[in-house]
């Protein structure tokens, strides 16, 4: 079967003289019928500039852009026409015309059709309103919707025609889980139903799971192209039963060297983020526990490191204001179950203030609590504690080392150190303070 999509080759510029600046890289994709691609990357990797260039909204520079078995680059006007009008457009700005209705502004898209009557295209409006649940805002003018409203009905209106190619630029931005939930699904729909091929551009991660493949784009280059997450969670779940049976992601992290370890963490955490956001609660007892064994591998790796005795990770928890070990070193065979208020303790503090304490005396310091070492017969000469945040920003966790040996303290070095390892010690707590949550509010 020939692709709705194909792309070879594909470079892209803007600007012109000195300021030319090179946006897309040798880009070569196929999108076939019935097949939902959604395109991830940060901001200015060229998402939506590849989007534009495949529906012939911008014009193919160098390389070959052909949809619906016409090249594009270099096609005439007419040609264009013609390949846009079996193409649904859904972009971040609605675009709606404010002096028609909803339902007008859905049946428009089908007034080029002179095959379908007014009647027809009445019915066809409002069966699209109702599956996005604006059947009782079909006669609302734009300026008595909510901008999630508006949004819904720019979907509905780029699928009413059933188009061979949907090409579409955050559509589930302006609405929230249940709502996003209900669009993605009604394209999957559309595309398996009606062999429509659909690209999506997008970064909410809710969403990866309808995906057949998934294109992540990187400074303008394809970093990967691989199978969606939706047609691979039970693999990927059987996968992490059988590492954490084995050990087998343990030993592998385990024997890695220092610096490619701390390279791994960081990338292994962001791959793993994404598959997350496809996994629904039945998979959290799977996922805490290959969680799990990286923050323990990390610990110890951060004990070697640092030439330390013990180190404790931390999850801090805003809604119970405690803190709670996920992972806390010590000499017995039993977990050591370590719970703090926020702002008790070093740990405690740390966690309130946002800010690094390195303390070369513990006990003389006002703000330690020796009950930790009262009850596991530890002695507690030196610690480094250091804040672990969020994307947001927001203090999820603390990771603290005790007992710097050879010294007395931990210097400025150990600091930066235990920093390199924060922003994949932020990914894995911010996840783990997800699946928690999603079980938690799936217990109630």
């Amino acid at each position: 079967m020939e692709p709705a999509i194909k792309i070879r080759n594909l470079n892209h510029y803007y600007g012109t003289g000195l300021l030319r600046k090179q946006i897309l890289f040798d880009i070569s994709v196929d999108i076939h019928p019935g097949e939902i691609v959604i395109n991830t990357g940060p901001s200015g990797s060229g998402k939506t500039t590849m989007l534009t260039l495949a529906c012939g909204l911008r014009t193919v520079q160098e390389g070959s852009v052909r949809t619906l078995d016409t090249e594009l680059n270099g096609a005439r006007p007419a040609q264009l026409v013609r390949v846009r009008q079996n193409i649904g457009f859904i972009f971040q700005a609605h675009n709606l015309l404010g002096a028609l209705t909803a339902c007008q502004n859905v049946q428009m898209t089908l007034h080029l059709d002179s095959t379908i009557s007014t009647r027809e295209s009445r019915r066809r409006a409002v069966e699209l309103l109702t599956l996005v649940g604006l059947e009782e805002r079909i006669d609302h003018y734009p300026r008595q919707l909510s901008g999630g409203q508006k949004q819904r009905v720019a979907i509905a209106r780029a699928l009413v025609r059933r188009p061979k190619v949907v090409l579409a630029d955050e559509p589930t931005a302006a609405l929230d889980k249940a709502s996003g939930r209900e669009v993605v699904d009604i394209l999957q729909k559309l595309a398996k139903g009606q062999g429509c091929a659909i690209l999506l551009v997008t970064h909410d991660n809710r969403i990866l799971d309808v995906a057949d493949r998934i294109l992540t784009l990187e400074d303008g280059h394809v970093s990967s192209f691989a199978s969606g997450i939706g047609s691979n969670t039970e693999q990927l779940s059987t996968a992490f039963v059988r590492m954490q049976r084995k050990g087998e992601l343990a030993r592998h992290l385990h024997e890695l060297p220092d610096g490619e370890f701390v390279d791994m963490l960081g990338t292994m955490t962001e791959e793993f983020e994404q598959v997350l956001g496809a996994m629904d609660v039945a998979h959290a007892q799977t996922t805490n526990a290959l969680l799990d064994q990286v923050l323990e591998v990390t610990a110890e790796r951060i004990s070697h490191l640092l030439s330390a005795e013990r180190t404790t990770l931390f999850l801090v928890d805003r809604r119970r204001g405690e803190l709670w070990s996920k992972v806390a070193q010590h000499e017995g065979h039993e977990p050591l179950d370590i719970r703090l208020p926020v702002g008790v303790g070093i740990a405690g503090k740390v966690a309130q203030s946002g800010q690094l304490m390195n303390l070369a005396d513990p006990y003389h310091h006002p703000d330690f609590n020796p009950d930790t070492d009262r009850r596991s017969g530890f002695h507690t000469r030196s610690i480094l504690a250091m804040p672990v945040t969020s994307r947001a920003g927001l203090v999820i966790g603390v990771v603290q080392v005790l007992n710097r040996r050879g010294q007395d303290s931990f210097n400025s070095s150990d600091e930066q150190r235990l920093g390199e390892f924060a922003p994949s010690l932020g990914i894995i707590l911010e996840t783990c303070s997800r699946v928690l949550s999603a079980a938690s509010a799936d217990a109630v």
